[in-house]
Parts: structure tokens; sequence; C-alpha cells
């Protein structure tokens, strides 16, 4: 049997969980860089019986599953990928598991980009490095207005934070209550006021047909010049051609991003040079409790196909 873990990009899965079960029945090889060419990636994974993918890392869409007739089984964290069509895995007999995890890793990259660029951390810790001192002046959060776009698990505890800094939170989402906006610490607003009153705007939606490109143009165009947004749930949810061209002209003060609509972020992408944009590269989820949980997850879930389907040994 040979395992394949993609898209290992610090070389850690194996150091972040006792991969003994499966290293003593199968063959593990860890690839660290990163395939986007479907054929390139029918390649690597051709001679594979299971492989394990980091959710919205490398896709594994039905043309690609038709092609690979030795997979049997694909592990992966968090509890659905988009990434993954499920169906023709089904139709093909391939086992899919996932793992659980925590909110908690997301919830405080959140704070640190809505925090680094308020005080604009960045530039100033750049300057002292250099041998300068104060470049700027930063802004305070206390009293200004925190806009969450969408309430869930992580948007909610995110306005709780917001509320334990001073300041006004508002939210709005398709589907949201007074009564579940109320019990977050936030007050229900419609989805003009959301984006014209908010000083962030901090999205945290699932990403669907109903939100890809919630956040276009028009809404952009709504927000105080002075506005930052703030999105650490998934690229397409905001238009991207039309985030760079709001904040090339300044109509937008700035974004902190965490997820972008290609990743890995193209080398030539203008929201790696633009200064107005604080950019991470999509690390809300890779922390070390959240790693253990995933690898370890993984390791059990193969293990016990393992068992099912090569006699196992324990």
């Amino acid at each position: 049997m040979k395992v394949a873990i993609l898209d290992d990009y610090q070389n850690v899965a194996l150091r972040s969980a006792d991969w003994a079960p499966v290293a003593r029945r199968a063959e593990i090889t860890v690839f660290n860089d990163h395939l986007a060419d479907p054929d390139q990636v029918v390649a690597r994974l051709a001679p594979f019986d299971v492989v394990f993918v980091m959710r919205e890392r490398t896709s594994l869409p039905r043309d690609v599953l038709q092609r690979l007739p030795r997979l049997r089984m694909i592990a992966s964290n968090g509890v659905a990928n988009a990434a993954i069509d499920m169906a023709a895995a089904e139709q093909q007999g391939i086992e899919v598991s996932g793992s659980g995890g925590t909110a908690a890793g997301t919830v405080e990259l959140t704070w640190a980009l809505i925090l680094a660029a308020a005080r604009n951390l960045v530039a100033e810790n750049a300057s002292v490095r250099a041998g300068g001192w104060q470049r700027s002046v930063g802004h305070e959060l206390s009293g200004r207005v925190l806009g969450v776009l969408g309430l869930g698990r992580i948007g909610s505890r995110v306005a709780r934070i917001g509320a334990a800094f001073g300041m006004e939170v508002i939210a709005w989402s398709q589907n949201l209550s007074a009564e579940a906006a109320d019990a977050a610490g936030a007050r229900l607003v419609d989805r003009r006021s959301l984006f014209g009153d908010s000083d962030v705007l901090s999205i945290h939606l699932k990403l669907s047909d109903r939100s890809r490109a919630l956040v276009g143009a028009d809404e952009l165009a709504q927000m105080k010049s002075t506005a930052w947004l703030v999105n650490t749930s998934r690229g397409p949810i905001v238009d991207e051609p039309a985030l760079v061209a709001a904040l090339r002209s300044g109509r937008l003060g700035g974004a902190a991003l965490d997820v972008f609509d290609t990743e890995p972020l193209p080398a030539d992408h203008p929201l790696r040079t633009l200064d107005n944009v604080l950019a991470t590269p999509h690390i809300g989820y890779v922390t070390d409790r959240q790693y253990g949980i995933f690898f370890a997850d993984a390791v059990a879930a193969i293990s016990a196909w393992l068992d099912r389907n090569s006699g196992g040994d324990g």
C-alpha cells in the first residue's frame, strides 16, 4: 500500500501525529510543493492507494478522480472538503474521511490581522529593524464599528471579542435573526448598513453559490474610504478584481486578507504589493493544536481503512 500526503508546506505532517500505525503497513510519501495543473496531479497520484489532502489546497474533481483507478481512500482535514467531488468518489468506491478541529486559530488570526492593521505593526516593525523609529499614527478600535458578515461559530466569537475591545458590533447575513445577533453581542442591521457603517468589516461565511462574490463592487463602494475589509473565510466570497480596484483607487482604506481566489497567491499578484494590504498565506487554521487534531484523525482513519483492506495488524 502507498500513502501520499499532499501540500505539506511546512514539512510538519509526520511530526504532528504518530504515523507508526500507518507506516507499519504502508509506504508514506510526503509532498511539500503544490501542484495546480490537473494532469500533473494525476501523474503524481497515480501510484497511490490513499491520499491525505488539506482542505482548499489540492482539488480532486471528477475528471481527476476518474483518472486515478488505484486510489481507494481520501483522508482530509475538516468535516467537509468542497474541493473533493464527493459524488464522483462514491461512484468510484473511494472512501472519504474528515477530521475534527477547532475554530480558535481562525478567530485569533482574525484579531491579529485587525490589530496589526489598526496599529501598522508590519511597517513599524520594519522601521525598527531598519534603524528607524515611529512612522505612523495608529487607530484605536474602541468606539468604532465592527461589522461581522456571517455570525456562525467563528463570526460570533469574533463579535464578542470586538465588544470586549469596546467596539460597537453590528452584523448581517441572509438568515441571521435579531435574537442570534444579540446572543453574540451584536446588533442586527440590514445589508447596506453593514457595509456603510463598518469601520472594520470581517467576513465569516461558508463559500457557496449564494455567498460567492457576495462582496462586489457595489458593496465595496458603500464602505467608508477609511474602512478595512478583513477576510479569513474564503477568497471567492469577495470579487477580487473589484477589491483590487477599490484598494488601488483609495475608495477603500485597506484589506487584511488570509484567503484568495487562487492559492498559493501568484507571485505577480497585486495583492502582494499594494501598500494598503496586509496579507497572510491562509494560516488561519495552521496552528500546532489544529494540526495535531487533523493528522491524528487522518492516521486513525487511514489505519481503520488499512485494517479493512489489507488484513491489518492492529
